[in-house]
Order: C-alpha cells, then structure tokens, then sequence
C-alpha cells in the first residue's frame, strides 16, 4: 500500500480521535495524535477565555508544529493517519483572539503554516451541537466541564464556514449524527470504504504466503474482502 495522509477534523466531541484510532489498523497506519492535554493553559482557557486565549492559542501552535515537522518521516515507512489539521489553529484563533494578539498570531502563524506537510485527503466529520455536547458529555473530560453550549455552536459554525469553501486538499464531509462507527462494524465499513474511493486505493486484501510454481514465476493470492453497510444507526455515545 501506498503511503498517504489522512487528516480528520471537526468541532470538539466529533470523534476525531476516535475515528483515527479506529481507521489506523484498517490502512496499516501510524498515528499523529494531538497532544491537547500537554498545554498548561487549557484548563484555565476553558474556566476564563478571555485571559487565557493567547497563551492558549500561541502553546498549540509550536505544539503543532513541532508535531508536523514529524510528517515526512512517518510517512517514508507507511501511511499516517491524523486526528487534526493544522489548519485549525487559525480557525480557534480567529474565534479567541482579537486585536494585537491576533494579529501577532497571524504573522507567525503564516511562516509557520507555509512550512507544514498537506494532507493527502481531509476528513470532515460532522454534528449538530446536541450530538457534541452529549459526547463532550460522556468523554468527561475535567478540563471540559466548564464548556459552555454557546462556545461549541460558535465553533461548530466556525467550522462549517471554513469547510464551506474548502479547496486546499481533496476533502470527504461525513454527518456523524446517526452514525455509529464505534459499535456499528456496516458504519465503519461504510466510512472505510468512502475513504479508500477518495483516495483512490481499493479494498485492504490481507497478503498471504507466495505460492511456488513450477518455472521462473511466483505468485500469491488472497481473497477479495467483502464490507457490508447498514442503516438506521443510533447516535454515537462513545467519543
């Protein structure tokens, strides 16, 4: 299989990671996984926003671009798979800065993102923000108590603006709401298999040993693998 880079993106409580982890062993990948809870300042940024936004903000930026300078080495031993893009940390800016801090932000913020390794294909997933804060709910994560229902539309609308007129990579939109890729093996077939279209590549075949024949040739074989999908799915619980 050829090496390629996935990155999935959404509003907070989507299922990034989720599906991240989820898609890894079906395309034989490594992961790149935001490492959020190493920044010092999300819990204060979360219990007062205003404060605590550039430090936020200015942290996740050198983090991740530490991480994708990481990219291009991955990517020489097999494909990576990706819970964010670095594009979204001019979308958080733009929804938590203001003034000189935002424009400072977005001066290092070009010369860095002009440095970072594109995605191959974007995976959009998305939800409406009962379905987020139900999930964001149930993950019960400390530092995310203090969020707010209003905090999560505005980033969920941030979104769904930024991808409206998206052209940067070739993009795949999937509707989570009803779909339940966690206990739903069709659901995740389904999203497997919009995956691989986009990409180009075909169904995963699980090789098996080469079979000797008689004269200079060699051959192996292994069976087609057959997905199936399913609807009516419940709303994911689990992320």
């Amino acid at each position: 299989m050829r090496s390629f880079f996935i990155a999935i993106e959404g509003a907070i409580g989507v299922g990034k990671t989720t599906l991240a982890r989820l898609l890894q062993p079906r395309f034989r990948a490594r992961l790149l996984l935001e490492a959020f809870e190493e920044n010092p300042f999300l819990s204060d940024f979360y219990a007062d926003r205003t404060r605590y936004a550039f430090q936020t903000q200015m942290f996740f930026l050198l983090s991740r671009y530490r991480q994708q300078q990481a990219v291009p080495a991955l990517l020489a031993r097999r494909p990576l798979i990706a819970d964010y893009t670095f594009g979204k940390d001019s979308l958080f800016a733009h929804l938590n800065l203001e003034g000189d801090e935002l424009e400072m932000y977005e001066r290092l913020y070009e010369v860095l993102a002009a440095r970072v390794p594109v995605p191959d294909l974007v995976i959009y997933l998305r939800a409406d923000t009962d379905v987020l804060m139900m999930r964001i709910a149930t993950r019960d994560r400390a530092y995310e108590r203090e969020m707010d229902r209003a905090y999560i539309e505005s980033v969920r609308q941030a979104y769904e603006r930024y991808f409206a007129d998206y052209t940067r990579t070739p993009l795949l939109t999937i509707d989570t709401d009803n779909l339940n890729y966690v206990r739903d093996a069709g659901a995740l077939a389904f999203v497997e298999g919009q995956v691989r279209t986009a990409l180009g590549i075909g169904a995963y075949q699980r090789p098996l040993p080469q079979v000797e024949l008689v004269g200079p040739a060699r051959t192996s074989v292994a069976p087609a693998r057959t997905t199936s999908v399913t609807s009516g799915w419940d709303a994911v619980a689990e992320f």
